[in-house]
């Protein structure tokens, strides 16, 4: 596939056209969590009400989420914090150690695919948050140990819910695999064995072990009160998008990586596009209607069409 580098710096292209579609859907569906929450029992601590937002890589995600937060914050007034899937990769010492586990698997010698977060942590740290307890938001340094990445020391993480803050009314859980759910290994074999860009790079026992890792995410998934879903009406858009960003990177920095290195870098995250993506199009919240919008976007990552499922 020829992969293009834009005219123009990449903050020209970029237009948020799509929080003016998520504001109104997730007023909705707070509206609708809040009087599930009114029925609870004197002196329960209302739930926060939890959005998984999901994007491919380079489709404008932290626009969105920036956008959605400041709304939410400020002319809603609702006490929201954003969360990525990211700041639960695994530490340094346990990637190294996965990875040492399973040394012919590329997919998890490095962080990114399912597999690669610490699902323990991510899981406590909503439970805490669903309580109305105090919560210390992890936070991980992709620059550390020349790229490869650690979590940062817990003295480093903020606090939310302490005495004395207001509590937590919203949370923006998002990242390039929130949601995506496991598939039957027979499901995993048919997509290994038909059409793809690069499922065929990797045996199919190293998907179905990711595949397997996935089916701990769902703990994840379930607690979620909503979803968003930015589509593109072609996957491989993220490879175009990645090269864009990069190609700002070098712009505003002098430093990026070059087309080969975005595509190599796409590689590793891609079996999981081709994988998972259709899952989440059918819908990731079974028996609850109108829950999830999803957004299909063009090439130049403006909304194509809108569906709420």
């Amino acid at each position: 596939m020829a992969c293009s580098t834009p005219d123009v710096p990449l903050q020209s292209r970029v237009v948020d056209d799509k929080s003016p579609i998520c504001i109104p859907f997730i007023l909705t569906r707070l509206a609708a969590h809040r009087k599930a929450q009114a029925q609870l029992a004197d002196g329960a601590k209302p739930a926060p009400f939890i959005i998984g937002l999901n994007g491919v890589q380079g489709v404008g995600k932290t626009t969105l989420v920036r956008a959605l937060a400041e709304t939410l914050q400020g002319r809603e007034g609702l006490p929201t914090l954003v969360v990525s899937i990211d700041d639960f990769y695994l530490s340094h010492t346990d990637q190294l150690a996965l990875a040492a586990v399973h040394p012919d698997n590329a997919l998890v010698q490095y962080r990114g695919e399912p597999g690669t977060h610490d699902i323990s942590l991510a899981t406590n740290f909503l439970s805490a948050l669903c309580k109305g307890e105090p919560a210390w938001v992890p936070q991980y340094d992709k620059a550390a140990f020349s790229g490869l990445g650690d979590r940062l020391p817990e003295s480093q993480w903020p606090a939310v819910n302490r005495p004395g803050q207001k509590p937590i009314e919203v949370v923006i859980l998002e990242g390039w695999c929130v949601g995506f759910r496991a598939l039957p290994d027979s499901e995993v074999e048919a997509c290994w064995r038909g059409p793809a860009r690069t499922l065929h790079k990797h045996t199919l026992e190293h998907l179905l072990f990711i595949n397997d890792q996935l089916s701990r995410y769902d703990a994840l998934t379930d607690v979620l009160d909503a979803f968003i879903h930015i589509d593109a009406e072609d996957t491989e858009y993220v490879y175009d998008w990645r090269i864009q960003q990069e190609t700002q990177l070098r712009h505003d920095r002098g430093d990026g990586m070059t087309d080969e290195q975005v595509v190599k870098f796409v590689d590793a995250y891609y079996p999981a596009y081709e994988l998972y993506s259709d899952g989440v199009r059918d819908g990731i919240l079974p028996g609850r209607p109108g829950c999830q919008l999803r957004l299909i976007v063009g090439k130049d990552r403006s909304v194509q069409d809108k569906i709420v499922i």
